[in-house]
């Protein structure tokens, strides 16, 4: 009985002494827990106050710029009042960044120093002395003002860094905690109660470290989707007992930048980064306080509504592409970008992966057609499958040829009625389906790499055409529309030049057609390899004007012959006095610009004669003539004139 006794006393100092050992290696283990989780906090708050101060040092120094530029506008007037603001956000950040403390009180004081600097700068402008002001901004305010962002931008990754070591020490460390209260549960009912409770609250301070985008601050695509799966069992649950009021459907919107590729191509990664943060900040503004936003990965966000009515989207989409009409100001850079959404409304039985997939599909399809929002539906789907479907089909008619072929229509010279140049025009004989429409496949071409094969093909059979009817001795000037990533080709003016070559026919020969779209979704390049192509002679056109944004500023910078009025002004003309204006004023515009105006769709001799009247110079349209075969405009240029000598 004693030795019972005994062993059981000894059982109970034993575990006495594990239960002991266990509660002390859990109150160490949380303890290290408290204190990751609190230097966790204490990052995000010294990131987030790196990231107040970068934001207005760069809007002080965009306002500086802006000062120069417009004297007495609104940057000069908020100029000090920002000047302060970022005073005080960096004077915060110091406080706030206690490892760093001599690096940060270093940068708080050349801050502090620019204020006089700042103030005379303003004095010489309001002086009348924009020169000797632009000598003090890049002699004396430049430097330190750039070596003050570059110190916040290097500090603030330096802290993300540590944030994200420290966070998945965090993990670790949690993980190590669930092994300690397992074994607690074995031991004890009140140690698992108590471990258990640890367990939770640390657990539930990882994933909350764990769904959150490190970038943008955003819920991340994990956070998203958890988000998603609970709206979706909640609106299930409320369908099966009746009588209760259901929560709204569960409607995402799938948001991705456009170009924003090019952003990270041309100015590099870090404004990218900043960029993505802008727009995080713009998002969260633009929808609703129970709205629920993410950052799904890249240059692609996510939107979660709970509406009873569906078409409510359609308003907040709205609301997502207006944000972006206003540039963003990054350093002392400014970005313009736009954005393509695509929605979709949980039907029953949808899960998450189902959802994402169909509001990603819309979002596509609003990018490839340049929609801006495209709603997913049932018939979506069957479109998706129709363009693959077409897109394998074009790929074959490329690659084999006989099914792609140039009509010609004419372009005729208003004053005499002579044709003066011709424009190709794709047609597509497919040997099942018959013809179909340019607007059915060229937009499938514009959004894949095809569109070079393409474009090629078409210039290639263009310029033939126009060697032939050169050995004829008709010199009929060939127009091809190119689309815009044929044009941002860095190889494209170089490959026009082999063909010119390879055919023998004349730069002047050829016609490039390009739309005021193409021109300005990169302005800089376009503009250069516009110069390259009209080097070798070739005419330049834009075509569909009126339609796009370009300003007056692009049109003296390219290398313009030619501008084409959309037919979309034109065809009411004769009996609207607004569109008659409008054209009338492009004439004049063009004429200025030493540029030959060309007005297309052009259906009745009412029309016509009113071009006439206005100085119009060329014409285009079914009225005058519809394309056809080349063999065709041949026999007219036979018909009309004898060979050239």
């Amino acid at each position: 009985m004693r030795s019972a006794r005994g062993a059981s006393r000894w059982l109970v100092g034993l575990l006495a002494v594990a239960l002991a050992g266990l509660s002390g290696s859990t109150v160490f283990g949380s303890r290290q827990q408290a204190d990751i989780v609190a230097q966790l906090a204490a990052d995000s708050a010294s990131i987030d106050a790196y990231q107040q101060a970068a934001y207005l040092v760069r809007w002080e120094w965009a306002l500086m710029q802006e000062v120069l530029r417009k004297p007495g506008g609104e940057g000069h007037r908020r100029l000090l009042d920002v000047y302060r603001q970022a005073q005080d956000a960096m004077e915060h950040m110091a406080a706030i960044d206690i490892q760093d403390q001599q690096l940060t009180d270093e940068i708080v004081q050349a801050h502090r120093g620019l204020n006089g600097e700042i103030a005379t700068y303003l004095d010489l402008i309001d002086q009348g002395d924009p020169e000797a002001a632009e000598q003090r901004l890049d002699a004396v305010i430049a430097p330190t003002a750039t070596r003050i962002m570059d110190t916040v931008l290097a500090e603030q990754e330096h802290h993300l860094a540590e944030h994200a070591g420290r966070q998945a020490h965090g993990q670790s460390e949690s993980r190590q905690l669930l092994w300690g209260n397992g074994l607690a549960f074995v031991v004890t009912l009140l140690v698992l109660a108590l471990f258990g409770w640890s367990a939770r609250a640390h657990r539930r301070q990882v994933e909350t470290m764990a769904a959150t985008d490190p970038l943008t601050g955003l819920p991340n695509r994990t956070a998203f989707a958890n988000r998603t799966r609970r709206a979706l069992a909640e609106d299930t649950s409320h369908r099966r007992r009746a009588g209760e009021p259901r929560p709204g459907r569960a409607t995402v919107l799938v948001v991705n930048l456009d170009g924003f590729r090019d952003v990270n191509e041309q100015l590099g990664h870090r404004v990218g980064d900043l960029l993505l943060t802008h727009v995080s900040r713009r998002l969260l503004v633009s929808v609703r306080e129970h709205d629920f936003v993410a950052r799904l990965g890249g240059d692609e966000f996510a939107v979660l509504l709970r509406d009873a009515d569906p078409e409510i989207g359609e308003a907040i989409a709205a609301r997502l592409t207006d944000a972006f009409d206003e540039p963003f100001v990054i350093d002392d850079l400014t970005v313009d970008l736009e954005v393509s959404v695509g929605a979709a409304t949980a039907r029953p039985g949808e899960d998450v992966p189902t959802l994402l997939r169909h509001a990603d599909t819309a979002m596509s399809i609003a990018k490839q057609q340049r929609l801006g929002f495209r709603r997913f539906t049932t018939s979506t789907t069957e479109d998706s499958n129709a363009r693959l479907t077409l897109l394998g089909d074009l790929r074959r008619a490329l690659d084999h040829g006989g099914e792609i072929s140039l009509h010609y229509q004419p372009k005729v010279d208003i004053g005499s009625g002579a044709l003066v140049g011709v424009e190709a025009l794709a047609r597509w004989q497919h040997p099942t389906k018959g013809p179909i429409s340019p607007g059915a496949f060229i937009p499938v071409l514009e959004a894949t790499t095809l569109i070079h094969k393409f474009t090629h093909q078409v210039l290639t059979e263009a310029l033939t055409q126009a060697r032939i009817w050169l050995d004829a001795g008709y010199r009929v000037p060939v127009a091809v529309n190119i689309s815009t990533r044929s044009l941002l080709d860095a190889d494209f003016p170089d490959q026009v030049a082999a063909l010119l070559r390879e055919i023998n026919v004349p730069g002047e020969r050829l016609c490039i057609e390009v739309t005021e779209y193409s021109i300005m979704s990169d302005p800089n390049t376009a503009i250069e390899a516009l110069h390259r192509i009209r080097r070798l002679g070739v005419k330049i056109s834009v075509d569909d004007y009126g339609t796009g944004y370009s300003s007056m500023t692009y049109l003296r910078l390219l290398p313009l012959d030619e501008l084409k009025i959309d037919r979309s002004f034109v065809q009411d003309m004769s009996t609207d006095r607004g569109n008659r204006a409008l054209v009338a004023s492009t004439v004049e515009l063009g004429h200025n610009l030493g540029l030959t105006v060309v007005a297309e769709g052009i259906e009745d001799a009412s029309t016509l004669a009113a071009l006439s009247e206005i100085g119009c110079d060329f014409a285009q349209g079914f009225h005058l003539a519809r394309p056809m075969p080349a063999d065709a405009v041949t026999d007219a240029l036979r018909r009309a004139y004898a060979p050239a000598a």
